[in-house]
């Protein structure tokens, strides 16, 4: 688990966000970071993982297809954060606005754990019921740092 969270921790250092008022990174750096984190956590699985061959062959696709429906979910997360910061950045965020983020973020959360809950059955069929666990927690790890990181470059709302 150590090498787990020093895995995770290094990962989250590649990642870099602008401070809300400061200008964007270019779509070309997003693309390059993404895929330096894709490469570093699929890494970090398959060390802390301890898959047998039969395993794997079953495995990584799964996780190859997991990795893309988060992308979607980091994608709607990633519109959140912007329109709050693009809110943040004018001024004083408007009550509306304030509840639609939030209402976004809710929804956001419940379709996260739906797909987490889709891909257990997926797992089970490939991985004995420990490394079922064993895998989502991992991935709840990473996922518990990444939005560590990313609420402490987000200012609270005034």
């Amino acid at each position: 688990m150590r090498l787990l969270l020093a895995g995770a921790l290094a990962l989250i250092g590649t990642l870099t966000l602008p401070a809300m008022g400061q200008t964007a990174p270019t779509e070309t750096d997003m693309q390059i970071l993404a895929q330096k984190v894709k490469a570093d956590k699929k890494l970090l699985v398959d060390v802390n993982l301890h898959l047998t061959d039969a395993e794997a062959k079953g495995f990584w696709p799964i996780y190859d297809a997991y990795q893309k429906d988060l992308e979607g979910v980091d994608g709607r997360i990633l519109k959140v954060i912007s329109a709050y910061a693009d809110a943040y950045n004018a001024g004083p965020i408007p009550n509306d606005l304030a509840k639609h983020l939030i209402a976004e973020y809710l929804d956001i959360q419940q379709d996260e754990a739906k797909m987490d809950r889709s891909y257990v059955p997926k797992l089970s069929e490939v991985l004995p019921g420990a490394k079922v666990a064993r895998y989502l927690q991992i991935e709840t790890k990473i996922r518990a740092v990444v939005r560590y990181e990313l609420a402490g470059r987000i200012p609270l709302i005034q």
